[in-house]
């Protein structure tokens, strides 16, 4: 049976058995799923939500029917020592992992089988597949190198050694698979480009360990984490950032700065911290919307739902949480935070942009960016009292 149709036997049988662990008092439902034996290091929505994909240093990564909470694959024997880092293709067809073995292994699931099986020198402490599937990479401790591979061929695409001065922590391809964003021990960011084969883009302004980046989906913004307990947003489709620097966003987390991922509309950031706790950042008025707090170990990663009804985390603490962020809007303290800003989409590129509610006339329609376009146009519709 393939792991369309088993999770699809599951929700039908499994429906009623669904259940929240948080009381009833609270602002935010949570679901808890548990059955790894140590650390949580890697968790991600796939199946559009309907399968929630985790990784641990037990040294197993597993499937979890997103309904009931209950594991309905799990491979153990891939690797033999912690699983650093796992990631999963989104329609949840193969999955690549990484570890202190020194081994890369891409992985089809239906079969288990490994479709590549990359021995490397080095302990792995990073890894990620391209959105189109063609291409995977891997980032290492002690040579600090970065590694991407062809997948269909497994042929070595590029190897650079020392490529940053200190251990790598994460890897991401940008939404156009034309680049590789990486971070470091070594209090950088960097963005290599696959098409000219060079470093384009140095991030630099952290004063410890960057450990985690994300790219907005329009790749104007990217996010970095850092253990100096501080998030840096950065505006890399402008240039903006080498005279501004980033916008930093702090106060929120009292340790290490661990992991981030943007909302899919770039409106939001989640992070997640070696204080325990995870904040949900309104990136409109680059302030707090929410803190979660729950998990009783370092946060290790956080994954929004495509729709933004979910928030996905992992901890040290062995355990898996599911955020329930339907109802976030109309908790008091969210609803003053909003400061009468509202979003709309942008009539020309489609694109959400925030707007805040003015007095003299009714509305904006287009994103500052196309307006920007065209300067010499107005953009405003007025009301027709105003008129």
């Amino acid at each position: 049976m393939s792991v369309n149709n088993k999770l699809q036997v599951n929700l039908e049988e499994n429906l009623a058995l669904e259940k929240w662990d948080n009381n009833d008092l609270a602002k935010v439902r949570i679901r808890l799923l548990r059955g790894h034996l140590d650390s949580v290091n890697s968790c991600q929505f796939i199946e559009d939500a309907d399968i929630v994909f985790s990784a641990s240093s037990d040294c197993s990564v597993k499937l979890w029917n997103f309904r009931t909470g209950e594991s309905i694959k799990s491979f153990n024997e891939l690797h033999n020592n912690t699983i650093t880092q796992a990631h999963c293709k989104p329609d949840g067809s193969r999955f690549l992992s990484c570890g202190l073995d020194k081994k890369l292994k891409y992985v089809d699931v239906e079969t288990g089988k490994c479709i590549l099986d990359k021995n490397h020198t080095d302990f792995l402490t990073c890894c990620r597949i391209s959105h189109n599937g063609k291409l995977i990479s891997v980032g290492s401790d002690l040579n600090n190198s970065l590694t991407i591979y062809d997948v269909e061929s497994g042929d070595t695409v590029c190897e650079l050694k020392d490529y940053h001065k200190s251990t790598i922590t994460s890897i991401k391809f940008s939404p156009s698979d034309d680049k590789v964003i990486t971070t470091s021990r070594d209090y950088t960011a960097k963005f290599f480009d696959l098409v000219t084969s060079t470093n384009t883009i140095s991030l630099e302004g952290h004063i410890n360990v960057v450990a985690d980046c994300d790219i907005t989906n329009d790749e104007r913004n990217c996010a970095t984490a850092s253990w100096d307990k501080t998030i840096g947003v950065w505006d890399v489709s402008t240039g903006m950032y080498r005279s501004k620097g980033p916008t930093v966003l702090k106060g929120s987390h009292d340790g290490s700065v661990s992991c981030c991922q943007f909302s899919n509309d770039g409106l939001l950031l989640v992070t997640g911290s070696n204080d325990n706790s995870i904040v949900v950042w309104d990136l409109v008025n680059n302030t707090q919307k929410l803190k979660l707090q729950g998990h009783t170990d370092w946060i290790n990663a956080v994954n929004f739902s495509q729709d933004q009804k979910w928030l996905l985390s992992c901890s040290k603490d062995k355990t898996i949480r599911l955020w329930n962020l339907e109802e976030s809007d109309k908790i008091p303290m969210v609803l003053e935070s909003k400061k009468a800003v509202r979003v709309v989409k942008c009539t020309t590129c489609s694109k959400p942009f925030s707007l805040s509610q003015l007095e003299a006339f009714q509305d904006v329609t287009v994103c500052v960016f196309c307006r920007l376009n065209s300067p010499e146009k107005s953009w405003l519709i007025f009301n027709e009292a105003d008129e």
